[in-house]
């Protein structure tokens, strides 16, 4: 009985288990089923916000299969939810999707190195268990979502180098786990909350590049983890607090570019054994170099260059090996005694991996030592000018093999160059101007062949110029002025194909005759006043296409002023004053239409003043010291001059009128005939044309893997032909009616046009194809680094990973203009490319910029009252947000309106925004967009790849004045907003923009000076 009794109660209670356990263990099974598909669904939603793309990188992600097993994705051990989402780096556009905030497993998010658009959803703060969340080097936009600190399980939050405008949330300290804290390269702005100081676990805290303003919180001191504190590049102001120099643990302190002032702590390196990294330049710090700096002997940089520091540099630079930057320049730092120098080149022999020294505009004195032979082989920079240094160049610095640049101008030095400055291999530049230089130049420093930039002004330098100069084939800059230079120019140094800034031999005692100008194609400024030189001016100027200013002033110049010169379409400044030039003014010097000063003085000129042109205005013309030259009929010897000149007058006009009613009538008798105009007369002569088999076998039968783009034409492919190595083919879809139309136009733009920034149009097809159908194509030359649009884009980036830097973007802006100037100005008839945008400006191996597509381009005829088209087609031409406003109202093609679309490309170009963008909706245009931020703003609206670029560089020539790539960006988009405004009379002149953006590439280069 009592047996029975206990199988009854083992059975009540099996029959009280399961009804608890048993359902639930299969209500657990739907849950993970349910869960992983609440997640897979949330993922398909990520996706679909995404833009669609053929080769996209998450083709994995299939309803089909489980999303564990999908590219990026990581769920945990069984299965059950996802937990990771790792998507950086591959490309992705798009925005985020809300349907992100059902991960709600979700433990790390990175989604850096991407192209995301949009704003961070709101719904992201439902992701409570979320430890890493990194969206660096996006476009995201918008302000922090408000409940962001709600996600406290948060260690690392990166949003940096995006396009975020907010403030820094005052409850930051609710994400008390946090280690590392990136804002950099946004638009934060307000203060830095105190708060911050309450998270202690924080080791990473960078704010670098944004609109923080007031002052340095102290209660940042108390964060006795911290590792990394970076705060450059903003408005901050005040002193440093000194409980910053309490966190012991810090290994990169960076402040630079703020209006901080106040004293550096003497101490700081002993408060701060750990530093690596120690960034204070571009302040306004007064006091002395902490000495205790010096005693860190792990500290890699140490940059303090551009405050009010004083004093002399302070012992213990011999206990600093792995040191690869010192900058100290543009203080107020003063050496002791003759041998004051000797200190810090001979204990900086310890640091033998030191890259930069910089101790430039100081007001150091005394001798440099011969131990600067002794620095490290690493040594690449070498800034010490704007010094008092006397005495001569040691010869050791021939043994720092690696330098690239040596900056030794504006001091005291006398003595001869010394020849083993020849030995420096990897230079790029040499400045030894200002000082006091005697002797020749040796030849050896003709082995120099990698420098760019030379100059020796400025100094006692005797002899003749070294024909070797003939071997700097990639020089840019030379400038020799102000010496006792003598005997002849050397014709090599009139090859040099890359000279594109100054060639400047002024005021020495040269002689002879100047030599045929050769290769000069893109010097900007040659000045040969103040010697003595005689016989004609060669007519080779001419070749100089791009010479702005032409100085030959005091000399002993004879013979006529060469007509050629009116070929010189870029020049602003021409002075050939106080010579024995004679005969009249060429009246070709009146086509100079951006001529600003003529300065013809002192000559022997004769003949009537053209009336034309810069003579329009005698202000900016010099005529003086010429007695036989003479304005309008004052020039008429006899009474009846008068009468004379009014019949010759009439004769030419009855000329003019019966020459122009013959051209009328061959005009509609040609038309009458309707004569048909073929390929083969629209292209140059003896051009080969090419066969539809040649193209076929050249592209592989139209392989698909050779086609590079598909536009509104047809088709291009890329090819090889033996006679032109690899080409670009363009073929036409004949079965379009505009595409004859659109063949005929590329012909006729570019029969004549020669220039290096346009895209080379090698031959064409007119045939028919293996099904006797019609066929077209033009065959242009390849460029191998696709479009500007690929760049803007990132669909195509250099081998380091990296999107154009800034002189790479201002150049090939540069490029373009010069095309369009070209165009516009210089080539044989007026052409209106109708078309410009990023994906018609292609770029070659070196990055050369050249404009393509010239299928809407219209030929113009010049009118006495205005540009006519040769075209009465009044169709809309062109591409959606790069047309002119005025060609919407029905207004013909205008160079005007190609200005205005080359402004659109160049805003595109440095913001990185399409003007076709979703965002730009209603009134909001990219133009707009960009006005709104160029006062207060600009940072906002550049391009975060650039941005990031512009920001990391080391280099202390970028601490000459405040922020100065920033500062070109702003004036470049200055540029732009002048050729943009809807009225087309108020836009700048091609010619204007070709001169300004030059003259932001001059400032930028000289800011590595």
């Amino acid at each position: 009985m009592a047996l029975f009794y206990q199988l009854l109660l083992h059975s009540a209670l099996l029959i009280l288990f399961f009804p608890l356990h048993f359902p639930n263990f299969l209500v657990g099974v739907s849950s993970t089923t349910l869960s992983i598909e609440i997640d897979k669904e949330a993922l398909i939603s990520f996706k679909s916000q995404l833009s669609d793309n053929t080769s996209h990188p998450l083709s994995s992600w299939s309803q089909n299969s489980s999303p564990c097993n999908w590219t990026g994705v990581l769920c945990n051990y069984l299965g059950q939810r996802v937990t990771g989402l790792d998507l950086s780096g591959l490309g992705l556009s798009g925005q985020l999707s809300p349907y992100i905030g059902n991960l709600t497993f979700l433990e790390s998010l990175q989604l850096q190195g991407n192209q995301l658009t949009g704003v961070i959803p709101d719904q992201i703060c439902n992701l409570l268990r979320l430890r890493v969340l990194n969206m660096n080097s996006n476009r995201i936009e918008g302000t922090l979502p408000s409940n962001i600190t709600h996600l406290n399980e948060l260690q690392m939050l990166d949003l940096s180098s995006n396009k975020l405008v907010s403030r820094i949330p005052e409850n930051i300290s609710n994400l008390n786990k946090l280690q590392v804290l990136k804002l950099g390269g946004n638009n934060f702005y307000g203060a830095i909350p105190a708060a911050i100081g309450n998270i202690s676990s924080l080791r990473n805290i960078s704010f670098g590049t944004n609109s923080l303003s007031g002052w340095i919180p102290s209660e940042l001191g108390k964060l006795n983890n911290l590792i990394e504190l970076d705060l450059m590049i903003n408005n901050l102001t005040g002193t440093v607090p000194n409980s910053i120099y309490n966190l012991s643990s810090l290994v990169n302190l960076a402040l630079a570019s703020n209006s901080l002032w106040g004293e550096i702590p003497y101490d700081v390196g002993l408060k701060l054994p750990k530093l690596l990294v120690f960034n204070f330049c571009i302040n306004k710090f007064t006091g002395r170099i902490p000495g205790s700096l010096h005693n860190l002997t792990n500290i890699r940089v140490i940059r303090m260059a551009h405050n009010l520091l004083e004093g002399t540099v302070p012992p213990g630079l011999g206990n600093l090996p792995s040191l690869r930057m010192y900058n100290i320049g543009y203080n107020k730092i003063v050496s002791s005694g003759e041998r004051g120098l000797d200190f810090i080149i001979t204990s900086l022999s310890n640091s033998t991996l030191l890259n930069i020294l910089a101790i430039d505009n100081n007001r150091l004195e005394g001798v440099i030592p011969a131990t600067i032979g002794n620095l490290s082989k690493n040594l690449s920079f070498l800034y010490m000018g704007g010094n008092g240094f006397n005495g001569s160049i040691p010869a050791s610095i021939g043994n720092l093999s690696g330098l690239q640049l040596l900056n030794l101008s504006y001091n005291s030095i006398t003595g001869e160059i010394p020849n083993e400055l020849g030995q420096l291999e990897e230079l790029q530049e040499l400045s030894l101007a200002g000082n006091q230089l005697s002797g020749s130049i040796p030849n050896s420093i003709g082995n120099l062949t990698k420098l760019n930039n030379i100059d020796l002004s400025s100094n006692k330098l005797v002899g003749g110029i070294p024909i070797s100069f003939g071997n700097f084939k990639n020089l840019y800059s030379m400038d020799l002025s102000s010496n006792k230079f003598n005997g002849s120019i050397p014709k090599e140094i009139l090859h040099l194909p890359a000279l594109s800034k100054v060639l400047n031999l002024s005021v020495n005692l040269l002689t002879g005759p100047i030599p045929q100008v050769g290769n000069l194609l893109g010097v900007a400024t040659i000045d040969f006043s103040n010697n003595q030189l005689f016989g004609d001016i060669p007519s080779s100027f001419s070749n100089c296409l791009s010479l702005e200013k032409l100085f030959l002033s005091r000399n002993m110049l004879s013979g006529p002023i060469p007509i050629t010169l009116g070929d010189l379409r870029a020049l602003e400044t021409l002075d050939l004053s106080s010579n024995q030039l004679s005969g009249p003014i060429p009246s070709q010097l009146q086509n100079l239409h951006i001529l600003q000063l003529l300065n013809i003085s002192y000559n022997d000129l004769d003949g009537v003043v053209p009336s034309g042109g810069v003579f329009q205005n005698l202000s900016n013309v010099h005529l003086e010291g010429n007695e036989k030259l003479c304005l309008g009929f004052s020039c008429v010897p006899h009474g009846n001059g008068r009468r004379n000149v009014k019949l010759y007058i009439i004769i030419a006009t009855m000329v003019a009128l019966i020459l122009f009613i013959i051209a009328m009538v061959l005009v509609l008798y040609i038309n009458k005939r309707k004569v048909k105009v073929t390929p083969s007369m629209l292209l140059k002569p003896n051009v080969p044309m090419i066969s539809y088999d040649d193209l076929r076998v050249a592209t592989e039968e139209f392989n698909k893997e050779n086609l590079l783009g598909i536009g509104s034409f047809g088709s291009v492919y890329k090819g090889h032909l033996r006679q032109w190595n690899t080409i670009a083919v363009k073929v036409f879809d004949t079965l379009r009616t505009s595409s004859l139309k659109s063949f005929f136009a590329e012909c006729e733009a570019l029969r004549n046009s020669k220039h290096r920034n346009l895209v080379k149009l090698i031959t064409s097809c007119s045939s028919v194809d293996f099904k006797n159908n019609e066929f077209l194509a033009l065959v242009y030359e390849y460029l191998s680094n696709g479009s500007l649009e690929d760049w803007i884009k990132g669909k195509r980036r250099h081998a380091n990973g990296n999107g154009m830097n800034l002189m790479e973007r201002l150049n090939i802006a540069i490029d373009t203009a010069c095309a369009m100037d070209y165009l516009h100005n210089e080539s044989e008839v007026l052409v209106v490319h109708c078309d410009l945008k990023p994906s018609n400006i292609l770029l070659d191996e070196d990055m050369v910029a050249k404009v393509g597509d010239f299928g809407l381009a219209r030929l113009l005829i010049q009118s006495s009252i205005n540009q006519v088209s040769i075209s009465s087609n009044h169709v809309l031409k062109g591409s959606i947000g790069y047309i002119p406003p005025e060609y919407g109202w029905g207004e013909k093609p205008t160079t005007a309106g190609d200005v205005y679309s080359f402004g659109i490309v160049l805003l595109e170009l440095f913001s990185g925004r399409s003007p076709t963008d979703e965002n730009f909706t209603g009134d909001l245009s990219l133009t707009r967009w960009v006005q709104s931020a160029f006062k207060d703003k600009a940072m906002e609206v550049i391009d975060p790849q650039l941005l990031s670029l512009i920001l990391q560089d080391d280099d202390p020539s970028n601490a000459r004045n405040h922020n100065p790539q920033l500062r070109c960006v702003d004036a470049i988009l200055g540029v732009a907003l002048s050729c943009t405004p809807d009225n087309p009379n108020e836009r700048i002149n091609i010619k204007d923009v070709v001169r300004q953006l030059k003259a932001v590439r001059d400032f930028l280069v000289k800011q590595y000076v």
